[in-house]
């Protein structure tokens, strides 16, 4: 057997534990930003955009009202019917109006359920993806230091060993 190991690639094990640190320190902020995206689509799904459809839809409520209400005011009086006919419209486009403002907000109401169903499973892959690069990678590059010592530790007293070996005179095949 060898007195002494080959070593040759120790650089290469320094170099992957380089990229390795570099790859955590990028993937880290991406997976906080997908966590990140996440909360501001769901903040703006429930808030942001909820509070415009419901504003919007009582404004809508509120001009269909005044529109039926002006109708109302023109069949009770005397006015020509030509006006009561684009009162009549009016009343109409305010209702189309209405019903397109209850359907996106229905709508709204369907992505926000959909998306905690659809994105819970990814959230919780990410959530696990997180938790193993911050544990076992890191471990990973904790185990990558200690041996990156020890094999400079060898390096470092295995010449030393060999030169011990080197100066023991050799003994003759003939005196054997």
């Amino acid at each position: 057997m060898a007195d002494k190991a080959r070593i040759t690639s120790v650089e290469a094990i320094e170099s992957f534990r380089a990229r390795l640190i570099v790859f955590l320190s990028q993937v880290r902020p991406a997976l906080e930003e997908v966590g990140n995206e996440m909360s501001r689509t769901r903040f703006w799904l429930q808030n942001d955009h909820r509070i415009f459809w419901e504003t919007e839809l009582r404004r809508r409520q509120r001009r269909l009202e005044e529109a039926r209400q002006e109708l109302f005011n023109a069949t009770l009086s005397t006015l020509p019917t030509g006006t009561t006919a684009l009162l009549q419209m009016t009343v109409q486009r305010m209702q189309r109006a209405v019903q397109e403002a209850e359907a996106k907000l229905k709508l709204l109401k369907r992505w926000d359920n959909e998306m905690d169903d659809r994105t819970a499973p990814l959230m919780k892959q990410t959530d696990q993806l997180q938790g193993f690069l911050a544990t076992d990678m890191m471990r990973a590059v904790a185990y990558l230091d200690q041996a990156l010592r020890a094999l400079d530790a060898y390096q470092s007293v295995a010449p030393a060993r060999s030169e011990k070996t080197a100066a023991i005179p050799a003994i003759p095949e003939e005196n054997k």
